[in-house]
Protein backbone atom coordinates (compact mmCIF):
# COMPACT_ATOMS: atom_id res chain seq x y z
CA UNK A 1 0.00 0.00 0.00
CA UNK A 2 3.22 2.10 0.14
CA UNK A 3 2.18 5.50 -2.22
CA UNK A 4 -1.22 5.33 -1.67
CA UNK A 5 -2.49 8.63 -0.83
CA UNK A 6 -5.11 7.33 2.11
CA UNK A 7 -1.50 6.31 4.29
CA UNK A 8 -0.12 8.49 7.12
CA UNK A 9 3.02 7.81 6.72
CA UNK A 10 4.06 8.27 10.27
CA UNK A 11 2.22 5.28 11.26
CA UNK A 12 3.48 1.79 11.50
CA UNK A 13 1.98 -1.93 11.50
CA UNK A 14 1.74 -2.71 15.21
CA UNK A 15 -0.95 -5.51 17.08
CA UNK A 16 -1.91 -3.72 20.29
CA UNK A 17 -2.90 -5.30 23.88
CA UNK A 18 -4.04 -8.65 22.60
CA UNK A 19 -5.24 -10.82 25.31
CA UNK A 20 -8.24 -13.27 26.01
CA UNK A 21 -11.60 -12.22 25.52
CA UNK A 22 -15.27 -14.92 26.13
CA UNK A 23 -13.38 -17.01 23.97
CA UNK A 24 -11.56 -15.30 21.40
CA UNK A 25 -8.50 -12.71 21.33
CA UNK A 26 -9.20 -9.31 21.19
CA UNK A 27 -7.19 -6.52 20.45
CA UNK A 28 -6.32 -3.37 18.39
CA UNK A 29 -4.78 -3.63 15.24
CA UNK A 30 -2.93 -0.27 14.13
CA UNK A 31 -1.90 0.32 10.05
CA UNK A 32 -0.84 3.34 8.54
CA UNK A 33 -4.57 3.28 6.58
CA UNK A 34 -7.19 2.33 10.02
CA UNK A 35 -7.28 1.40 13.11
CA UNK A 36 -9.42 -1.69 14.41
CA UNK A 37 -10.65 -3.49 17.30
CA UNK A 38 -10.22 -7.24 15.63
CA UNK A 39 -11.34 -10.73 17.12
CA UNK A 40 -9.30 -13.97 16.33
CA UNK A 41 -10.63 -17.67 17.57
CA UNK A 42 -9.00 -18.49 20.84
CA UNK A 43 -10.98 -21.59 20.99
CA UNK A 44 -12.09 -22.43 17.35
CA UNK A 45 -14.86 -25.29 18.82
CA UNK A 46 -16.81 -21.64 20.43
CA UNK A 47 -15.87 -19.19 17.50
CA UNK A 48 -19.09 -18.60 14.84
CA UNK A 49 -17.68 -17.76 11.64
CA UNK A 50 -19.53 -15.14 9.85
CA UNK A 51 -19.03 -14.31 6.04
CA UNK A 52 -16.75 -11.16 4.67
CA UNK A 53 -18.81 -8.31 5.32
CA UNK A 54 -21.07 -9.58 7.28
CA UNK A 55 -21.58 -8.16 10.56
CA UNK A 56 -21.99 -9.84 14.03
CA UNK A 57 -22.69 -7.86 17.65
CA UNK A 58 -20.86 -7.86 20.85
CA UNK A 59 -21.79 -6.81 24.21
CA UNK A 60 -19.28 -5.03 26.03
CA UNK A 61 -19.40 -2.99 29.04
CA UNK A 62 -18.79 -0.40 26.93
CA UNK A 63 -21.74 -1.49 25.06
CA UNK A 64 -22.72 -2.71 21.94
CA UNK A 65 -19.96 -3.13 19.13
CA UNK A 66 -20.63 -4.13 15.24
CA UNK A 67 -18.10 -6.45 13.81
CA UNK A 68 -17.04 -7.54 10.35
CA UNK A 69 -16.60 -10.85 9.11
CA UNK A 70 -12.74 -11.13 7.38
CA UNK A 71 -10.68 -13.95 6.45
CA UNK A 72 -6.91 -13.87 5.76
CA UNK A 73 -4.88 -16.73 3.73
CA UNK A 74 -2.60 -16.90 6.73
CA UNK A 75 -4.60 -15.86 9.76
CA UNK A 76 -8.13 -17.27 8.60
CA UNK A 77 -11.14 -16.10 10.08
CA UNK A 78 -11.24 -12.83 12.20
CA UNK A 79 -13.74 -9.74 12.45
CA UNK A 80 -13.08 -6.38 12.94
CA UNK A 81 -14.80 -3.26 13.99
CA UNK A 82 -13.68 -0.02 12.99
CA UNK A 83 -12.01 2.59 15.18
CA UNK A 84 -10.32 4.93 12.84
CA UNK A 85 -10.20 5.19 9.08
CA UNK A 86 -8.35 7.11 7.87
CA UNK A 87 -5.56 8.23 10.45
CA UNK A 88 -4.34 11.15 9.68
CA UNK A 89 -5.17 12.55 12.87
CA UNK A 90 -2.33 11.06 14.36
CA UNK A 91 0.58 13.02 14.24
CA UNK A 92 2.91 10.21 15.34
CA UNK A 93 2.59 6.40 15.97
CA UNK A 94 2.93 6.97 20.03
CA UNK A 95 -0.32 8.78 19.41
CA UNK A 96 -1.81 6.32 17.34
CA UNK A 97 -0.49 3.08 19.81
CA UNK A 98 -1.58 5.12 22.89
CA UNK A 99 -4.96 5.90 21.29
CA UNK A 100 -5.59 2.08 20.77
CA UNK A 101 -4.55 1.19 24.48
CA UNK A 102 -6.91 3.72 25.57
CA UNK A 103 -9.71 2.17 23.23
CA UNK A 104 -9.22 -1.25 24.97
CA UNK A 105 -9.40 0.48 28.63
CA UNK A 106 -13.04 1.95 27.67
CA UNK A 107 -14.02 -0.84 26.04
CA UNK A 108 -14.20 -2.60 28.72
CA UNK A 109 -15.46 0.66 31.20
CA UNK A 110 -19.60 0.67 31.53
CA UNK A 111 -18.57 4.52 32.46
CA UNK A 112 -18.71 4.98 28.47
CA UNK A 113 -22.05 3.08 27.75
CA UNK A 114 -23.62 5.37 25.68
CA UNK A 115 -27.69 6.23 27.24
CA UNK A 116 -29.22 4.55 25.01
CA UNK A 117 -28.01 1.22 25.29
CA UNK A 118 -28.97 1.51 28.94
CA UNK A 119 -32.25 0.56 29.43
CA UNK A 120 -34.47 2.84 31.15
CA UNK A 121 -35.65 1.99 35.19
CA UNK A 122 -39.04 1.00 35.54
CA UNK A 123 -40.54 4.14 37.37
CA UNK A 124 -42.28 3.19 40.68
CA UNK A 125 -45.90 3.32 40.99
CA UNK A 126 -47.56 5.95 42.90
CA UNK A 127 -48.83 5.67 46.06
CA UNK A 128 -52.47 6.16 46.18
CA UNK A 129 -51.76 8.74 48.84
CA UNK A 130 -48.71 10.59 46.78
CA UNK A 131 -51.93 10.43 43.81
CA UNK A 132 -54.37 12.36 45.86
CA UNK A 133 -51.80 14.94 47.24
CA UNK A 134 -50.01 15.42 44.32
CA UNK A 135 -51.55 17.54 41.11
CA UNK A 136 -48.78 16.22 39.00
CA UNK A 137 -50.19 12.82 39.72
CA UNK A 138 -53.29 13.26 38.38
CA UNK A 139 -53.69 12.34 34.44
CA UNK A 140 -52.83 14.01 31.99
CA UNK A 141 -55.40 16.69 29.99
CA UNK A 142 -56.68 15.31 26.72
CA UNK A 143 -56.39 17.82 23.76
CA UNK A 144 -60.02 17.66 23.11
CA UNK A 145 -60.56 18.10 27.26
CA UNK A 146 -58.16 21.57 26.70
CA UNK A 147 -60.00 23.05 23.85
CA UNK A 148 -63.64 22.52 25.03
CA UNK A 149 -63.29 23.43 28.51
CA UNK A 150 -63.36 19.55 29.78
CA UNK A 151 -61.76 18.19 32.69
CA UNK A 152 -60.71 19.83 36.09
CA UNK A 153 -57.49 21.10 34.77
CA UNK A 154 -57.12 23.98 33.22
CA UNK A 155 -60.28 25.60 34.52
CA UNK A 156 -60.27 28.81 37.12
CA UNK A 157 -62.48 28.87 39.65
CA UNK A 158 -64.85 31.44 40.26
Amino acid sequence: MAGVPMLNPALQVQAVGFRPWAAHWLGVLVTPWFMNLVLFPRQREHWQAIGERESRHYVFPAGVFEFIGNRDAELGDYQACSLFSPMFEFADHAAAHDTAVAALDALFDAAHRPASDVPPAEPAAPTPAATAADPAAAPALSKRDFLFGGGSRGRREP
